[in-house]
Parts: C-alpha cells; structure tokens; sequence
C-alpha cells in the first residue's frame, strides 16, 4: 500500500534525490509533494477512463430541482442529462452517472504507482534539479508507462461483444 509520501519518494528517487520523510518538511522537496501531488495524481486520473478508477452514481434530484455531481468526481465519463458546473439538468427524477473519482493512493494498481511516481518526477524536475535532460529523459519514460498501463487497465476490464450488428449477423 502506498501513500502520498511514498509515491513522492519514489518521484525524487527517480530524480536521483533523497526520498523524504514527510510533507510537512521544510524542505523544497516536501513543498513540492506538498503543492502539487493532489493536483498532478487528479489530472492523471482525469486522463484517461481508468477502471480501477471508474464509478457509477445514481443521483435524485436536490431541492432546486437539479441534480447535485459529488465532490469525489474529476469527470464524468456518462450522464443522462446537461452538465452545467457541478449540476446535471435533466427532466428525469434519477439519473445515472458514471465518472471517473479520486482514488487514495492505497488503492492505485502497481502499474499506476510507476506511472504516477513519474509524472510527479517530471513535475518536479525543472524546480528542483533544473535539469531539461532529465525531464526530456522522464517525458519519454513517462509516454511509454502511460502506453502500458492504458493497455493493462483496458486488458483487465471484461470485453463486451458487438450484439445485434446486421453485418456480423447475416455473416453466421
């Protein structure tokens, strides 16, 4: 089970850094585990439609008449109904909605720790080694775990045959 300050340390080993001990060390290090880890590991998650990440809500409507998006939610993947800021309109009275959520860094698969222990090496990089040849290094390195783990994420989801397509049905 990993945990922010894992993920971190694994992010500034990467770097050729000292792993840390703690966010709320003084250092430039903990400051940058600090200010940008939550919002680094959202956009990742947000990226692509991971399943491990993936989640299906049944809304009601709240007393204005529109349904309320909970805060866990980064994007949402399927609504029945027109997002307008964290509401859904919709005629209907429940709506399902599914969406990619904030996942704890305890349940990140192994194959998206490496990925995001990555992206948050490259984040911190430039401001703390200033190194545009190790970033470039990273970026690559980066693209090529993000290939791999968009491909054991789909792997690992069950595959839905075509149904009811005329083609393959006047083919048998």
């Amino acid at each position: 089970m990993n945990t922010k300050i894992d993920l971190c340390s694994m992010a500034l080993l990467k770097l050729g850094e000292s792993p840390i001990q703690s966010l709320l060390d003084d250092t430039p290090a903990a400051q940058l585990g600090r200010t940008l880890f939550d919002p680094v590991i959202d956009a990742l998650l947000a990226s692509h439609p991971w399943h491990f990440a993936t989640k299906n809500f049944e809304l009601t409507k709240n007393n204005d008449g529109d349904f309320l998006l909970p805060t866990e939610i980064l994007r949402v993947l399927k609504c029945g109904g027109e997002i307008i800021g964290n509401n859904v309109i919709s005629p209907a009275e429940t709506i399902s909605v599914t969406a990619i959520v904030r996942v704890a860094p305890e349940l990140f698969p192994s194959y998206f720790v490496s990925l995001a222990a990555t992206k948050l090496a490259m984040e911190f990089c430039i401001p703390l080694i200033g190194e545009q040849n190790v970033f470039r290094m990273l970026a690559a390195l980066y693209e090529t775990e993000l290939q791999s783990a968009k491909f054991i994420d789909s792997a690992s989801a069950p595959t839905i045959g075509i149904q009811n397509f005329s083609l393959i049905n006047t083919r048998f």
